[in-house]
């Protein structure tokens, strides 16, 4: 009779190194880890676009029409320098900010009159499909003759774009929102204004980003587009009023300085102020990829 001896083997115990500290780029060549870098990437189509401007300027050889890169930014540069293209900036933004400080304000009143009675909802439906195809420029003629010549015309431009893209954002959001976090607020107590802010605020979040980046989208080319047509606001002169008087006395370079100076402010907020408020909430929370 033959015997079987089952041999035990001795039991231990291995430690795993940790997933976050192992980088995920182990194993590139530098370049490769190089490209990974966002920055890096969107550095790379800025630089590929200038090169393309400078080409296309020098082959078409007429400043009036096209100035080449190097003289706008030569342009730019001496604006920046004197202090003319900063001080035009501030006062672009300054009004900006209040328009969209007060479109803000007003499309969160509105959806929240929206979730929480069906008449504002019924309100909020019918402003929307009634003002948000009119563009805001449109209204530039009746603001200046509500307001006059000054920054209350630009304001109320500016309420008008901002409010209703970040309305129906916000709104579309809060219809959203899973009927368990609703369930949830309301078995907490939560009725009115607490319920908004504490439940559907934070859940309807990626789209209530989603319309503040459309607002002030549409809130800084209105703001530019209206100074282009009456100009200076107070005795002031913005951005847009800044490009409109050098094309009158043909300083093409100057004018091409101006538009830059927008797309930077544009890539600016886009890059600083948007996209750090994404990483700190809605990618945080796992709302966002």
């Amino acid at each position: 009779m033959t015997t079987f001896q089952t041999t035990i083997r001795p039991e231990y115990e291995r430690t795993l190194e940790p997933f976050t500290a192992v980088p995920l780029s182990r194993g590139l060549p530098w370049y490769r880890q190089l490209w990974q870098q966002g920055w890096l990437r969107k550095a790379a189509i800025l630089l590929a676009l200038a090169l393309f401007w400078e080409i296309a300027a020098r082959f078409q050889d007429n400043d009036l029409l096209l100035p080449t890169f190097l003289s706008t930014a030569r342009a730019f540069g001496e604006a920046v320098a004197s202090g003319e293209l900063p001080g035009k900036a501030a006062v672009s933004l300054s009004v900006l900010l209040q328009g969209y400080a007060a479109g803000i304000v007003l499309a969160f009143v509105l959806t929240t009159l929206a979730v929480s009675t069906r008449l504002g909802r019924d309100l909020l439906e019918t402003l929307t499909a009634m003002f948000n195809p009119l563009p805001a420029i449109a209204l530039l003629p009746l603001a200046l003759l509500w307001f006059g010549l000054g920054s209350k015309s630009l304001i109320f431009v500016l309420v008008h774009s901002v409010l209703w893209p970040l309305a129906l954002n916000t709104y579309a959001g809060f219809r959203g929102v899973p009927e368990t976090l609703r369930m949830a607020g309301r078995n907490y107590g939560l009725r009115g204004l607490r319920y908004v802010v504490l439940i559907l605020v934070p859940a309807a979040l990626p789209a209530i980003l989603s319309g503040l980046k459309i607002g002030w989208a549409f809130a800084w080319r209105t703001l530019i587009a209206a100074e282009l047509v009456f100009g200076a606001s107070s005795g002031k002169g913005g951005l847009g009023w800044y490009i409109f008087q050098n094309r009158n006395e043909l300083y093409t370079d100057r004018v091409y300085a101006g538009l830059a100076t927008v797309i930077l402010i544009g890539l600016a907020v886009e890059g600083l102020v948007f996209t750090t408020l994404e990483r700190l909430t809605v990618r945080r929370w796992g709302q966002q990829h």
